[in-house]
């Protein structure tokens, strides 16, 4: 094979060139050759390598002798000689294998791998004329024989569908791809030192939950077969790091997946990840500066800028985030005044004038924040804290010290898009109770998203929960927002697809 580039293996079909590979697979065996070894000890990673070795000049040979390895990316045979490409995790480096170095034999072995073959060299570390850095193979060896061609690497894997179902391989063609994810998991890592710095204690609460509460959403039923009973994948954590302040944990957080059974869009995933956080002693205007400081902390960790571009406009995520209140917004930006103090029928009227369809049982609260989900929200383009939400549609967040039919809650929008949702706990258990059996009233008149009545959360209210702040910020959009992509799909490794069609 004289493959110089990935796609170049001719014009067999995918079929044909993984029997061909299968055959060679068959060879290497009957060789006496293990295209599977159990284990390859290296010294150095591509990064390592470059850091050390990076400022050769052209033409340098050295007697250091390194061992690296990494997946095949580009072969060009010339002869006696033959240049690849090797990638590992962290870089990539150019083998140089030469016949009078490493013999006949290894190099008819060597001239006889495919690309996106696994392969360990021992070699020594040289640049070439031109300045490449190196490794002049003495040893080269088969780690994982691949079965399948790479991906074309000019046309890439460009179908959406297979880029997500076969992340692997879109991983291997994509460095976009592998970006993302990159930003990602330096976006994850800098909230968390964010918040272990700040002496907050990372927790793990069930996944499995009796009853499904701590947000309005459509859970997922599973039945636990050896107790005989429903119970339901966690739509949040609240309630459980809640208990955990009750018990003297003072700073607490979780990161880990929620699950709520809703539709698929470029926001919404029914598998997603949340940072949730609750801390005694503070209440929302805490959480609002906690906010800014981790997401732009994470910009900062993942990008090494504040700065982020939204639809084509850039935003500097280190000036100062506007914090206003839903009415005052929505009378920006919709004129008109809504308040939940004012008559349903007069705040259904405006509701119409909207085009926004009514249900029968809406109060004037969740009218109100119909509207401004209609009118406002979409509008937000700089980073914008939305504060005080009705009563009606915070059951878990406390009244307004100013406004007892307000709550002292906030949304943050950015760019049209919810990234948290904090409040001032909610920490009176009688009051609790009340706004629990009002969710439990509109679960049995068939609002599957009600939360469900929990009896223990309100007994754990009653040892006493101090004054708290709590927040939950969504991961996967914060990535969205950090790494300029507009589907959820393409920060999530493996997003939910339907099953592949048997052809």
């Amino acid at each position: 094979m004289s493959d110089a580039s990935p796609g170049s293996e001719g014009a067999a079909s995918p079929d044909e060139l993984r029997a061909q590979r299968l055959a060679g697979l068959d060879a290497l065996r009957e060789k006496g050759i293990d295209p599977y070894p159990v284990r390859f000890d290296r010294d150095h990673s591509l990064a390592e390598l470059r850091e050390q070795f990076g400022d050769l000049e052209p033409g340098a040979e050295t007697d250091v002798t390194v061992r690296v390895a990494g997946r095949l990316l580009l072969i060009r045979r010339q002869g006696k000689l033959t240049f690849a490409t090797l990638r590992d995790a962290s870089g990539s480096v150019q083998l140089f294998v030469s016949r009078s170095v490493i013999g006949t034999e290894e190099h008819e072995q060597f001239d006889a791998l495919d690309l996106g073959d696994w392969v360990g060299v021992e070699g020594t570390v040289m640049t070439t004329r031109k300045g490449e850095l190196s490794v002049k193979v003495t040893r080269a060896q088969l780690l994982s024989k691949a079965l399948r061609p790479l991906p074309d690497k000019w046309h890439g894997l460009a179908d959406v569908d297979t880029r997500y179902r076969q992340r692997y391989a879109d991983l291997i063609a994509n460095e976009d791809a592998r970006e993302v994810f990159r930003v990602r998991f330096a976006a994850i890592a800098a909230m968390r030192a964010h918040l272990v710095e700040r002496g907050f204690v990372e927790v793990e609460t069930p996944i499995l939950h009796v009853v499904a509460g701590g947000a309005t959403a459509k859970p997922f039923v599973t039945h636990h077969n050896a107790l005989d009973m429903d119970l339901y994948l966690r739509i949040a954590p609240e309630l459980y790091l809640k208990r955990l302040v009750v018990g003297g944990f003072e700073r607490v957080f979780e990161i880990g997946r929620n699950f709520r059974n809703e539709g698929l869009s470029t926001r919404h995933n029914p598998e997603f990840t949340m940072l949730e956080l609750y801390e005694a002693f503070v209440d929302y205007h805490e959480m609002m500066d906690l906010a800014e400081g981790l997401i732009t902390g994470a910009a900062l960790a993942a990008l090494d800028t504040t700065v982020v571009t939204v639809d084509g406009e850039p935003f500097d995520l280190a000036k100062p985030w506007r914090r206003a209140s839903m009415r005052e917004l929505i009378a920006e930006h919709a004129g008109v005044d809504v308040h939940p103090s004012m008559p349903v029928a007069d705040v259904a009227e405006i509701a119409r004038r909207f085009d926004i369809p009514i249900e029968k049982d809406w109060g004037s609260g969740k009218l109100m924040l119909e509207i401004y989900e209609k009118t406002t929200e979409g509008n937000l383009r700089e980073p914008t804290f939305v504060l005080d939400y009705p009563v009606e549609v915070s059951p878990l967040a406390r009244v307004h010290r100013d406004d007892p039919l307000l709550t002292e809650r906030f949304e943050l929008v950015i760019g049209g898009r919810e990234y948290a949702n904090a409040f001032s706990e909610l920490n009176d258990p009688v009051e609790q109770r009340t706004r629990l059996e009002a969710q439990a009233r509109l679960g049995a008149g068939g609002d599957d998203e009600a939360m469900g009545y929990d009896a223990d959360y309100v007994r754990a209210l009653e040892f006493g929960l101090p004054p708290t702040g709590g927040m939950g910020i969504g991961i996967d959009r914060v990535v969205m927002l950090l790494a300029g992509v507009s589907s959820i799909r393409e920060v999530l490794l493996f997003p939910h697809l339907r099953p592949e069609v048997a052809e």
